[in-house]
């Protein structure tokens, strides 16, 4: 029995799309091995999204190349579609773009039946791309990612990834709900939903149907036990979303905007599609939906331009929507994008230091807010996910860390916990039998 080996890089979508590969690999008899094992073939799904991805996918590759030199070696992913002349010069068999994905085993197969090694190289032209017909039926997990959606067609002026991902599709309600039915079935408690533009989901119908229609009809039918989003654009969450997700109890009450800064000329020159006033009027028309909702942002440092002004703005931006977790990350230069050629690139020196800054004030913000939940008493709802010395680590449904003691081989269970301290952004507790 051949055996393969994933490695991933990059965002929960090319998670599940790893995970959907290694399902089909089973079907075809292969064993599916960790990455640090020698094996037959290795399948390596790249990210693109800065410089250091790139670096990073370029350095998985000839590692895992040193571990077995007969192996078949495929490549997949952003970076793939976005360079694949780059991947080519690298000691590897097959080069898949992000389209036909799965197409992958396939070309495994054949490459491990050849007996001389050639290259295969396809990466294709996503401007008419469908949605590629992909589904996981189980997890290891209490959590799963479920794809819904993929491309994007903002076209930010730092961003590789539209060019690498394509424009919006999106797969069939259909095909979503027996997904997240049948890995409900399976002991998955709670489902993400998650895209490249997740808000955008529906938007190539053009029936009118969207994410809140698809949230509403999971809840109706009563999918799964929670659901939770992945990452949105401001702009696609306004009030009128908020009005038809209001008391749908199968949603978790947690949102994680990808807000990128809190300046307003920044966003401009990002050519982001909204400005802090616009985040902040969609933030608290979640709130209101949604009492109790906690907020996760990503947010970008060192932007070419950004005056201490502006990165002053992102701070205030962050005290006044009160996240409780921040993805901080310094702005990488990728050629190919307008923002390379801007004029006033921002020194790494004090990316740094702005990054650092902006880490302290989020953690500040974060245990603020974590401290309000302790002196209010209200439980949270929790899953049980991970084991260690008497303790289980979960996050709750506004996806707060929480750690309580509990008997060991309750692992997926649902809980209420009473809050009784929080300490380095956790949250203590006990649980209410």
């Amino acid at each position: 029995m051949p055996s393969v080996a994933l490695y991933t890089l990059g965002c929960k979508v090319s998670q599940y799309e790893s995970e959907a590969i290694a399902e089909l690999f089973l079907e075809g008899g292969f064993r599916v091995v960790d990455s640090g094992c020698v094996a037959d073939a290795y399948v390596i799904n790249t990210c693109t999204v800065t410089a250091e991805s790139d670096r990073k996918s370029r350095q998985v590759i000839r590692r895992l190349r040193s571990k077995n030199e007969s192996a078949v070696i495929a490549v997949i992913g952003c970076y793939s579609q976005r360079s694949p002349e780059e991947i080519e010069r690298l000691p590897v068999d097959i080069i898949i773009g992000t389209e036909n994905k799965l197409s992958v085993v396939d070309l495994v197969i054949e490459a491990l039946a050849r007996k001389e090694r050639t290259q295969s190289v396809s990466v294709t032209d996503l401007s008419s791309a469908c949605f590629e017909p992909m589904t996981i039926k189980s997890a290891p997990r209490t959590r799963a990612y479920v794809k819904i959606e993929d491309g994007c067609e903002a076209k930010c002026t730092y961003c590789a990834i539209s060019a690498a991902r394509g424009p919006v599709r999106s797969k069939p309600k259909d095909e979503v709900i027996s997904e997240v039915e049948g890995l409900a079935k399976s002991g998955v408690r709670e489902i993400v939903l998650t895209g490249i533009e997740t808000g955008s989901y529906g938007r190539d119908f053009n029936t009118g149907y969207g994410l809140a229609d698809l949230i509403c009809e999971l809840d109706s039918r009563g999918s799964a036990e929670r659901i939770r989003l992945g990452s949105l654009a401001p702009e696609l969450v306004g009030r009128e979303f908020a009005d038809r997700i209001r008391g749908v109890g199968i949603l978790t009450p947690h949102f994680h905007l990808s807000m990128q800064s809190g300046s307003d000329s920044v966003l401009q020159r990002m050519k982001r599609r909204y400005n802090r006033a616009m985040a902040l009027r969609n933030i608290e028309a979640l709130r209101d939906a949604a009492p109790g909702a906690c907020f996760t942002t990503d947010l970008m440092v060192g932007f070419p331009g950004e005056t201490e002004e502006d990165f002053l703005d992102t701070i205030d931006f962050v005290r006044r929507a009160r996240f409780i977790a921040c993805h901080v990350f310094a702005y990488s230069r990728r050629a190919g994008t307008p923002a390379a050629d801007y004029p006033d690139q921002i020194p790494e020196s004090v990316k740094r230091e702005r990054s650092a800054e902006l880490i302290r004030v989020s953690h500040e913000v974060r245990d603020e807010v974590l401290a309000e939940r302790v002196v209010s008493g209200e439980p949270l709802r929790c899953i049980l996910e991970t084991y260690s010395d008497g303790m289980y680590t979960s996050h709750s449904d506004e996806f707060i860390e929480v750690c309580c003691e509990a008997d060991i081989g309750r692992e997926g269970e649902i809980v209420l916990v009473r809050p009784l301290k929080s300490k380095g952004g956790v949250i203590y507790g006990e649980i209410i039998e």
